[in-house]
């Protein structure tokens, strides 16, 4: 009996780790790109894409932003609002934090965007909590 013990004891434990190939800008629905681009003509900065649609069921993308103060987290916020209802009749679902603007969160359904004053960002760290998405790379020039 001793001996099972032991031997379950020293068992060698196995890592496995899968490589998720990220998912390519191109990929993404055009409202979705769109949305990317308006933010990076706001020079939005530290732009991330996460892919969710393997992990969550209420949205597949969170698009990430941060804006340097609170007129540019709320011109990011207005600038994505305006193109996407001009361009393709898109309107948000719902709009919560403009006022503040330390996180205005901007949910269209498919995808959610997230705009950050810097400290907020860091504070709430939503590449932290949603580590198992998928990333999009985002091309250089947006």
């Amino acid at each position: 009996m001793e001996e099972t013990q032991e031997r379950s004891l020293q068992r060698d434990s196995v890592k496995i780790e899968i490589a998720e190939k990220p998912t390519p800008f191109t990929d993404l629905d055009p409202d979705v790109q769109l949305a990317i681009r308006c933010a990076a003509d706001k020079k939005a900065f530290n732009l991330a894409v996460l892919d969710l649609r393997d992990i969550a069921s209420f949205t597949e993308f969170f698009v990430i932003a941060t804006g340097a103060n609170q007129r540019q987290v709320q011109a990011i916020a207005d600038e994505i609002n305006e193109q996407l209802k001009k361009q393709l009749g898109a309107r948000p679902v719902r709009i919560e934090g403009y006022n503040s603007a330390e996180w205005v969160l901007v949910d269209y359904g498919d995808f959610i965007i997230h705009i950050f004053n810097e400290d907020s960002r860091s504070f709430y760290d939503l590449e932290r909590l949603w580590r198992d998405a998928r990333k999009v790379t985002l091309p250089d020039v947006l």
